[in-house]
């Protein structure tokens, strides 16, 4: 399968879900999360899911992440150009909707990849490989090769991994851990 080939499938599969299909997938993915006993860092990449998209809503995860170490902070993609910053967030930030149609903070402290310890990507389509498949832009990939080789990139997908993306190329990055409603896929 090819990435375009990707995008169409996965962006048709999410359109026949239901809201109470969503609803229990994503709390099948909580539970495999909190399974996980992974240790709640301290600063974390999220994003607004595009409801128009169905895309994953994090935010139960990001819950019990606070929930689990009340000094987490979280930071959310900006696109400013070319280039995708992580801005970190408060109750006061302000979000609006960027030229994609995906809600990004108004304004905020940049964040610099490095520092960044956890991830969590927006995918349609990922691999046995641990290679995802995004939008086309490959913001996150660029922005994610600036990241410390420990950080964890957690992705969560409605649906299970595919055999093989074709045409992944050099700048592609891979998953660390991808969640499913029924199965949770370790790269190490």
């Amino acid at each position: 399968m090819t990435k375009k080939g990707a995008r169409f499938l996965y962006k048709e599969k999410r359109l026949f879900l239901s809201v109470k299909q969503r609803d229990k997938m994503e709390d099948l993915m909580l539970i495999k999360f909190q399974n996980l006993h992974l240790s709640v860092l301290e600063l974390i990449m999220t994003y607004v899911p595009n409801d128009k998209l169905m895309e994953y809503d994090p935010a139960l995860i990001e819950r019990f992440c606070f929930f689990k170490n009340p000094l987490a902070e979280f930071g959310f993609p900006k696109i400013d150009g070319e280039d995708l910053h992580a801005i970190l967030v408060n109750e006061r930030t302000t979000f609006i909707a960027n030229k994609f149609g995906i809600e990004e903070p108004v304004a905020g402290v940049p964040i610099n990849p490095g520092e960044i310890e956890m991830a969590f990507v927006p995918l349609l389509a990922f691999d046995e490989r641990f290679f995802w498949v995004g939008y086309g832009k490959g913001f996150y990939d660029k922005f994610l090769s600036k990241a410390n080789d420990t950080i964890r990139k957690i992705d969560f997908s409605f649906f299970g991994a595919e055999k093989k993306i074709e045409d992944i190329n050099e700048f592609d990055m891979a998953l660390d851990i991808c969640i499913t409603p029924f199965k949770t896929y370790h790269f190490n």
